[in-house]
Order: structure tokens, then C-alpha cells, then sequence
């Protein structure tokens, strides 16, 4: 109506574009006096990657052309935990840039997953000594994330920590790790020689989201117009 778009909620009428706030609709009576503030919706968009369906791919790294960045969850069928968070983003010759981070605890069938072996002795619930015989690695990290199995199955992985040391001095027989308890759905560790595996930290370590194909939800939190032209994957073929 004369050049206006008005809307009825809750019995009360509201004119559209009456403020410079974007995203920002329906608190009672904003629209009819000017009252700036409104009921503030985040913008979100939502597609998905489905390029060669029928291969097994990795999704590494998002590239977005507009001129703002976003928060992306991403998920395919066979992860769910792929994110990452706007202040990642890089900008690069006018394009947003960043790599894929997901979520690997809980998630066993990752190339980040790596089997350790049976320890000997766990002082105070947070140092772990492995014998000699049994080599640590030189994958293994700090921030990795350490799980145990108890030997009636070996079957049930359990979240013991976060790894703070890494301490190697075979001559004078010590072969041990140190973990961070304090993390959020650790378990202590209930015996001497369970079995030890580790998952690569994700923030550190990118190893993408894999599947066939990948959906993602983008979200933007500005108030102000924000412009979006195209989402591009850098995408590699996985060959198990």
C-alpha cells in the first residue's frame, strides 16, 4: 500500500522497512513509531555439496564470495561434525577463506584415530606410563584427545583426557603421557593396563568432513546488508 509492505502479527499491523536494522521484525509497536529495536533473526542459508554422488570424497575448506563471513555447520552421510566459526574465516583477494574443522571425539573411523597399546601404571588418574617396548609415536601430540578400552571387549572407547606432556626418555626406562582431566565427559581411568588411543585435535589438524556428499547451514549475525554471490569447496576424492 502506497510504496509500503505491511504485515499483521499477533492482531497488530507492522510496515516493513521502517528502521535500517536488518533482520529485525515484529516487536510490538517498532513499526508504527519508529522505535529502532526490534525482534533481532539471524540471516541462514542452508544447500548442500553433491558433486560426483557416487564418490567418497573429503571436504577440506570452504571459500565464500561476498563481503562478509558466516558460521557454517556442515554434515554428510557419514559425519555430522563439521563447523566452523566466522572469525576463522581469512580474507583473500576479496573472498572469505577457511578450512574445515570437525568435531572427531566420539568418532572412530578417522585416519585422525591412532592406537597406542596397553600401559603399565596410571599415577593420580592423569600421567599414564606405557613400557618401553611400546612406542608413543612422533603423531601423537599435544591437545590430542586420549581414550581408553578396558580389556573384556576393547570394544567401547572411553574419553580419559587431553593430552599436556609427552615425555620419552627410554634410557632411564620412561615412556609416558600426561592428560588434562578437567575437560568436559572424561571417564578415570579404572585399571593399570588398559588399552590407549588417541584422536588428532581438529582445530590443528584439519582433516576435512568426509562423505558423499555434504549439506551446510550458514548463519549471519549482522544487522547491516551483507552480500553473498557463491560458496565453493575445495573437495579431494578419498581413496581408503
Amino acid at each position: 500500500m502506497n510504496n509500503y509492505f505491511y504485515t499483521f502479527k499477533g492482531g497488530d499491523l507492522y510496515r516493513h522497512n521502517s528502521n535500517n536494522n536488518r533482520n529485525t521484525f515484529y516487536e510490538p509497536w517498532f513499526e508504527k513509531i519508529g522505535n529502532p529495536t526490534g525482534a533481532f533473526t539471524p540471516s541462514t542459508i542452508q544447500s548442500v555439496f553433491n558433486a560426483s554422488p557416487l564418490e567418497n570424497k573429503l571436504f577440506k575448506t570452504i571459500n565464500l564470495q561476498g563481503d562478509d563471513a558466516w558460521f557454517l555447520s556442515l554434515e554428510t552421510d557419514l559425519q555430522y561434525s563439521g563447523f566452523i566459526q566466522a572469525p576463522w574465516f581469512q580474507k583473500k583477494e576479496a573472498s572469505y577463506f577457511a578450512f574445515i574443522r570437525n568435531d572427531s571425539v566420539g568418532d572412530f573411523a578417522l585416519r585422525s584415530v591412532n592406537g597406542i597399546g596397553r600401559s603399565y601404571q596410571v599415577n593420580g588418574n592423569y600421567i599414564i606410563d606405557f613400557p618401553v617396548s611400546i612406542s608413543i609415536g612422533n603423531i601423537i601430540s599435544i591437545g590430542d584427545y586420549l581414550y581408553f578400552a578396558l580389556p573384556d571387549t576393547y570394544s567401547t572407547p572411553i574419553l580419559c583426557g587431553q593430552i599436556t606432556a609427552i615425555t620419552i626418555d627410554l634410557v632411564n626406562q620412561i615412556n609416558q603421557l600426561t592428560i588434562d582431566i578437567s575437560i568436559p565427559n572424561t571417564t578415570i581411568i579404572p585399571i593399570d593396563d588398559a588399552f590407549f588411543l588417541y584422536v588428532k585435535n581438529s582445530v590443528a589438524e584439519s582433516h576435512g568432513v568426509l562423505g558423499h556428499y555434504c549439506t551446510f547451514s550458514m548463519t549471519n549475525t549482522s544487522n547491516t546488508k551483507v552480500e553473498l554471490f557463491a560458496v565453493q569447496s575445495d573437495v579431494m576424492k578419498s581413496f581408503p
